[in-house]
Parts: structure tokens; C-alpha cells; sequence
């Protein structure tokens, strides 16, 4: 099965997506945990550079390295981990470039260059209200990185709110409350999807 985590920055989605995780290999499945962008190529490097404002890029241009990044995850690490049976989370997706992108690029344009990968077997939305986010991501001992202000977030949350009903395998989760509700619910919906027991 191949999963993903969507939401707003402090959203929680890398929280859920651990907990599924060590939920599911505390169950005996082989699990891949991994994210984007990604963290150990040199695009997925070279964005996170451009997030946290060490070079000047265009929107444009940043939208089509998380595309590339993509394609490279894909090919080289999602798909050969499906093949041998391995169960595949990511904290975020394709989902991330169309509803962070559409900020200042055209969202259309952003659902054609995502077209050609795959959707996930489940798409696990965390939606939370932007104050909730903002509060979260204030107590992290990080820079704030290019999209973590309240007026980005807000649009941030109505493309999400947009681009969710037009794709399939997607469940909304409120993940405003108390962590251990929110991976039970997660759990629930995981555990009828796949048929997994625990």
C-alpha cells in the first residue's frame, strides 16, 4: 500500500505518519517512512536551501524542482520499495506542489506537470486550523522557512480544501485535537482500508 500525509506546515503530519509507521512495524509489516521533498539528493537539498531563503528563485522555477525531486523519488525509491511488497508512507506528495504552488502559480498548470505520478492507495489529510499550525510551528527551534505566515497558510488551507475533492482515496482528518485521537482515528481508517488487524 502506498500512503500519504498531507496538511499545513504544524499540522502534524511527520507526528501521524512516525506513529503509523512504528504502528504498523510493531505489527511485523516492512515499512518505508519517507518524505518530501526529499532530504538526501541534491534537488531535494538545493530546495530546502530555496525554503529556508538561502537563494532567490522564482516560484516557477521552485514548483518544477519539487517536480523533479519528485520523479527521481518516485523511480528511485517508491516504486522499487512497492514492487517488493513494502508498505510505503510519505510525508507529503504531489498534493503539497499543486496546493503551496498555486500561491503564485497557475493551479492548473501545477495539476498538469503532477498528472503523470501516481495517486496513493490513501491520501490522509490533516486538516488544522492556521492558528494551531502557527503555535506549533513558533515552538520548533527552526527559522520559519518560505510559506510559514498566516496569510500564506490560509490560502494554503482553501487550495487544499479545493484540490481534495477531485482526487481520489482521500480521507480528512481533523488533526487539531489531542495526538493519541487523532492516531487512533488514523488507525481506524488505515486498519478498514487494508484489512490490517492488530
Amino acid at each position: 500500500m502506498f500512503i500519504a500525509f498531507e496538511g499545513l506546515d504544524g499540522a502534524g503530519t511527520t507526528t501521524h505518519s512516525n506513529h503509523l509507521v512504528k504502528r504498523l512495524e510493531d505489527l511485523g509489516h516492512s515499512v518505508l517512512h519517507t518524505c518530501e521533498p526529499t532530504s538526501d539528493t541534491p534537488t531535494g537539498i538545493k530546495i530546502r536551501e530555496a525554503l529556508q531563503h538561502k537563494f532567490e528563485i522564482s516560484p516557477k522555477d521552485l514548483q518544477l524542482l519539487f517536480t523533479e525531486d519528485r520523479a527521481e523519488h518516485i523511480k528511485n525509491t517508491i516504486e522499487p520499495a512497492l514492487s517488493n511488497n513494502i508498505i510505503v508512507i510519505t510525508d507529503r506528495y504531489f498534493f503539497s506542489t499543486i496546493a503551496y504552488g498555486a500561491l503564485n502559480v497557475d493551479m492548473e498548470w501545477l495539476k498538469k506537470i503532477s498528472s503523470p505520478f501516481p495517486i496513493p492507495d490513501l491520501t490522509l489529510m490533516c486538516e488544522c486550523d492556521v492558528d494551531i499550525c502557527l503555535k506549533r510551528i513558533g515552538s520548533r527551534d527552526e527559522t520559519p522557512e518560505l510559506f510559514e505566515k498566516k496569510d500564506k497558510l490560509d490560502k494554503i488551507a482553501e487550495n487544499y480544501s479545493q484540490i481534495m475533492k477531485e482526487y481520489p482515496n482521500v480521507e480528512i482528518i481533523d488533526s487539531g485535537r489531542g495526538i493519541p485521537v487523532v492516531d487512533e482515528e488514523i488507525w481506524k481508517i488505515v486498519e478498514n482500508k487494508f484489512k490490517v488487524r492488530s
